[in-house]
């Protein structure tokens, strides 16, 4: 009786060990599974004016944890950053946060001061060019600046977006204020950053993009 427990007792152990090291291998690769999207921004995405709550980015993350979707956003947004400042930062953001995604939403400030369209263009190319090195998948904000910066020089900066889009095969969000920024109701006072009751809708527009790009892994 007892070589026969302690058979059952052995067959037990071989068996259910390596069960139970699947078990928390099935774990760690769901665990694994799970998405980051960085955020590098400026103050369109940092919550300028208002509580980092109240910011889109920060709704955006409290939607998906309520919808149990794995994506955590790491929102490295910083107000009044240029493609240049963006550039300095970036490297280390990757190897800090080591995103699956990210989301490049600068060139507003480059437009607002005047900079050059061909400089934008090339440091947003940079950017993506650096994201992909790091294996993240990158998504391009497009951005637009007021029209009394003169009709050539606006159309060719938000052509650049299109531009950089195609040239390196990545998805182009569209701009996020194009309609919120026409009702003044939306708009802080300075007519340039949306206000708190503008972001749940910014964030509702960027979850019917971001969500399913990121979860199809298209």
């Amino acid at each position: 009786m007892f070589v026969r427990y302690r058979n059952l007792f052995a067959f037990l152990f071989i068996v259910l060990i390596p069960f139970h090291a699947l078990s928390d291998q099935a774990e760690s690769d769901l665990k694994n599974e799970n998405a980051v999207l960085l955020i590098l921004g400026d103050s369109l995405s940092a919550a300028y004016g208002l509580q980092q709550r109240e910011g889109w980015v920060s709704l955006l993350q409290k939607m998906w944890q309520d919808d149990n979707i794995p994506i955590e956003i790491v929102n490295a947004a910083v107000s009044g950053e240029t493609t240049d400042g963006g550039l300095a930062r970036f490297p280390r953001l990757l190897e800090q946060h080591q995103p699956t995604h990210v989301l490049i939403e600068l060139g507003g400030n480059d437009g607002l001061q005047g900079h050059n369209i061909k400089k934008i263009r090339d440091n947003l190319a940079s950017l993506v060019k650096v994201a992909k090195d790091s294996d993240a998948q990158v998504f391009l904000q497009e951005m637009q600046i007021p029209s009394n910066y003169g009709k050539r020089y606006t159309q060719m900066f938000t052509k650049s977006f299109s531009q950089v889009a195609n040239d390196l095969n990545i998805v182009k969000i569209p701009f996020f204020l194009e309609e919120i920024a026409l009702d003044n109701k939306l708009m802080q006072s300075d007519g340039i950053h949306p206000n708190a009751e503008a972001q749940p809708m910014i964030a509702d527009l960027m979850d019917r993009h971001l969500r399913k790009l990121i979860l199809s892994g298209e």
